[in-house]
């Protein structure tokens, strides 16, 4: 029975959400992947990234076709098949449609129909730019003769993300006027089939992610039936995320979820078998999660979640985890800390930056494995 859908409400942070987990580390900006890697040189591909793994404090680099080589039968991978929606719509403020430009990220949809949007500014290389949003009733003209009409902020005394109105079919919006969601450090604009997966999955009510689950960007048809010949499972979930904005080093809000009953199954029996589960994203922890109990069995679940995965909560179901490289400050990094250590965390970062790996959702990827145990041989 899967748990019922609640109203979303604000993300509970627990005391330590804002304590940054790598201290004093600085990311240069030439470490931005600014296209995705099958545009970087003539016959390249999606998984032409690098993989960094580590295993406790040891760390090693590969290439990301060597995935295979560094996972063995009876493994599962949890993947996200939540779409990538072409979130980011033109608009102009005011009843009348005036000159001021803005771009609205629509975020997530609410179980009353509204949907939680960001508001942006413009500049002249059509790169977005963080704005306040409000006030209470300001209307954003949009494509096609619709209009939106912000209400009230998603969390009280914050500016950024507020529930808006539209008076009009928003995933059909999005299908005919939308364009993906892309930040500062992106070179140009790429289509919509840039930030999906091999995983994804149209969802018939429309809904999808804001932003892409990008962990699973380099996975392609060829090295996911490779990895099945190997032995290795696939169990697949829905997180539909919503606008992370690396500007503002939030926790995460409220994101709808699903684990079907399949899935559930197949993470219960593969844990008791010995496999290890290995989360792709911190998107698929974040739902795996929040449908397990305090001993670690998952139950079908569906709904929203409001988890924040902390090393003081820890992980109760996942074994490892494949992901991109996080800003510094970045909230996804108390949730690699659950899964790593901060200590083995601070130093693969290191690495990271000692070998120029690339960042963002374009970028290279870190797989974190547990620490294997020392093989003792008794003469």
């Amino acid at each position: 029975m899967s748990a019922p859908v609640t109203r979303p409400s604000a993300a509970r942070t627990p005391g330590d959400a804002h304590r940054p987990v790598l201290d004093g580390l600085g990311v240069p900006e030439e470490l931005s992947a600014r296209v995705p890697a099958e545009q970087r040189g003539p016959g390249r591909g999606r998984d032409d990234v690098r993989l960094m793994v580590s295993r406790g404090a040891e760390v090693s680099h590969h290439a990301f076709r060597e995935l295979p080589e560094q996972l063995r039968a009876g493994d599962v991978l949890v993947v996200n098949t939540s779409a990538t929606l072409a979130a980011a719509v033109t608009g102009r403020l005011g009843a009348r449609g005036g000159e001021e430009t803005v771009v609205v990220h629509f975020s997530t949809c609410g179980d009353d129909g509204r949907w939680a949007v960001e508001l942006r500014d413009v500049d002249p290389r059509g790169v977005t730019r963080p704005r306040p949003g409000g006030p209470e009733g300001l209307v954003v003209r949009l494509p096609g003769g619709a209009r939106l009409v912000l209400e009230e902020p998603l969390v009280p005394g914050a500016a950024r993300l507020w529930w808006a109105r539209a008076d009009t079919a928003v995933p059909a919006l999005l299908a005919r006027y939308g364009r993906p969601i892309r930040y500062g450090y992106t070179e140009r604009d790429q289509p919509l089939s840039a930030y999906q997966t091999v995983f994804s999955l149209p969802s018939p009510d429309g809904a999808g992610s804001a932003e892409m689950p990008s962990a699973g960007r380099p996975f392609t048809a060829a090295l996911v039936a490779e990895l099945v010949s190997r032995g290795v499972q696939f169990a697949p979930l829905t997180l539909h995320t919503g606008v992370a904005s690396a500007e503002a080093h939030e926790p995460p809000y409220p994101e709808r979820f699903e684990v079907p009953a399949t899935t559930a199954w197949l993470v219960n029996a593969a844990k008791a078998g010995g496999g290890r589960l290995v989360a792709v994203g911190t998107t698929a922890v974040r739902a795996l999660e929040s449908a397990a109990d305090e001993r670690g069995v998952v139950r079908a679940a569906a709904g929203w979640t409001d988890l924040v995965v902390t090393r003081e909560r820890g992980v109760r179901v996942v074994d490892g985890l494949l992901t991109g490289l996080h800003e510094p400050e970045a909230s996804h990094l108390l949730m690699l800390e659950a899964v790593a250590g901060r200590a083995a965390l601070r130093r693969a970062y290191a690495e990271a930056l000692r070998e120029s790996y690339l960042w963002h959702e374009f970028g290279d990827v870190h797989l974190i494995l547990p620490e294997e145990p020392l093989t003792v041989c008794i003469a």
